[in-house]
């Protein structure tokens, strides 16, 4: 059975994201570890939801819930965000629904910018740190692999990706009422990640020229050098901060980069007023006309691309600062596409139906494979019977043979049409009353709820 936790923009805070991004690599081994019938699990944690996505190997009827929990007790003890906490951000998905939410994940649909680009790669990333870890399993490789190949044909059939839309580009359209000229905006670029380069190519394409380059981690110079810009050293940071028109942050550091007290000691080092009145640094006066400086610090935008938040909150305390974070932004988000929306949700409706048609005939395999037995233990009964007769001729063989294919062919047909059509009970009611054939099948079905309500239904009916 496959089952999905999500907190995501939609139904969980900023503040409950930043937390849970913190510690969100090793949770997946942890959840494996600590229940045993979970075979596999992939954790995908992004700027805008944590997910994890769990393999349950367990019986026909089984409740999902020992092992959502269990996996809750593993976010818990490996984030710090209390347990009560995460059943009421975590929305619950499963059996077949899971298909359908992380095709459309990985399609951009449920993106704070619809069809966002960056989300795809970050899905397929998140299968590979599973491979590394060991925590995946058959049926999670399958989900993931087919949710790639949607998203791809999502984005080849639709507008939908096809425009650049990612949350860096949205957060650039939002500072153009602040920005006069980008080609005269020094720009201080915090990050040489992935969304570094994306955040870079998207500065360009507005006509960013003036572009540095700061690492937390040491690796300014490597990233400068193959992008064509400038790396600002270790001791030259809180001046390069002081001196950026705009600051775009993106790195996977768990504490704060920039701060009020780096702004006021930056400021302080090239020579500029710390606390200057903000009524005398107009966004629009001074901030990218060189011509026009002034001893006051000039204004400032900065666009904190980070979760972990990469800025300090002080920081809007700073006369002049401005600060642009993932949570303002998705305030932002333009609306759906309509038309393309819709398409871009059918095509991954149907690749959903496909997958789970599937599964669902997979989930009959061991009716199948009791059935194809138990006719091929009759049919070398009479082989053996038909021998002892003296009756050994391979014609005899064959015929039996090909006769039980015969047999086995129209119930072979009914299986993939009941499974498909999920009555895999009128096939195992059939093998039961026909042949006295009794057969358990993995967990199937469908439903998405918050974790809390999951609970109390569980509570209910045990009641």
């Amino acid at each position: 059975m496959l089952i999905c936790l999500s907190a995501s923009h939609k139904n969980s805070t900023f503040d409950v994201l930043e937390k849970l991004s913190v510690g969100a690599g090793a949770t997946a081994a942890r959840m494996v570890e600590e229940h045993a019938r979970l075979s596999g699990a992939v954790i995908v944690a992004t700027c805008n939801r944590f997910e994890a996505y769990l393999d349950l190997d367990e019986p026909f009827g089984v409740s999902p819930l020992p092992a959502v929990f269990a996996a809750i007790d593993a976010v818990s003890a490996n984030t710090g965000v209390g347990a009560d906490t995460l059943r009421d951000n975590l929305e619950l998905v499963h059996g077949n629904h899971v298909a359908e939410h992380l095709f459309a994940v990985t399609s951009g649909l449920e993106s704070v910018v619809v069809g966002e680009g960056e989300i795809a790669g970050q899905v397929r990333r998140a299968l590979e740190q599973a491979r590394a870890d060991g925590t995946t399993s058959p049926e999670l490789e399958r989900l993931f692999q087919r949710a790639s190949q949607t998203s791809r044909g999502v984005k080849n059939r639709t507008g939908i990706g096809s425009a650049g839309r990612s949350i860096v580009r949205l957060a650039l359209e939002l500072a153009e009422s602040r920005v006069i000229d980008w080609s005269k905006a020094e720009i201080l670029l915090v990050g040489t990640g992935r969304y570094a380069g994306a955040s870079l190519a998207a500065l360009r394409d507005r006509g960013a020229e003036n572009v540095r380059v700061y690492s937390p981690s040491g690796r300014a110079l490597g990233f400068a050098a193959s992008h064509g810009i400038q790396a600002v050293p270790v001791d030259g940071f809180a001046a390069a901060v002081a001196s950026a028109n705009v600051v775009v942050t993106c790195t996977l550091r768990e504490d704060h980069v920039i701060d009020a007290a780096i702004i006021r000691a930056g400021r302080a080092q090239v020579g500029l007023n710390p606390d200057a009145p903000e009524t005398t640094l107009g966004l629009a006066a001074a901030k990218l006309c060189p011509a026009d400086a002034s001893p006051e610090a000039p204004p400032q935008l900065i666009i904190d691309l980070g979760l972990p938040r990469n800025v300090a909150p002080d920081v809007i305390e700073v006369p002049g600062v401005e600060l642009l974070d993932l949570e303002t932004i998705s305030i932002h988000a333009p609306l759906e596409e309509l038309n393309a929306h819709d398409e871009a949700r059918e095509i991954v409706g149907r690749a959903a139906r496909k997958f789970s048609a599937v599964a669902e005939e997979q989930s009959l395999a061991p009716a199948v494979v009791a059935l194809r037995n138990y006719m091929f233990e009759l049919r070398d009964a009479e082989i053996a019977r038909a021998r002892s007769r003296g009756d050994s001729s391979e014609a005899t063989e064959a015929a039996l043979r090909h006769l039980t294919g015969v047999l086995l062919h129209t119930p072979m047909v009914r299986a993939r049409e009941l499974a498909r059509r999920g009555d895999q009970d009128d096939f195992l009611t059939g093998l039961s009353a026909l042949f006295d054939l009794d057969v358990e099948l993995p967990a199937a079905g469908a439903s998405t709820s918050s974790a809390t309500d999951a609970a109390g239904r569980e509570g209910s009916a045990a009641s």
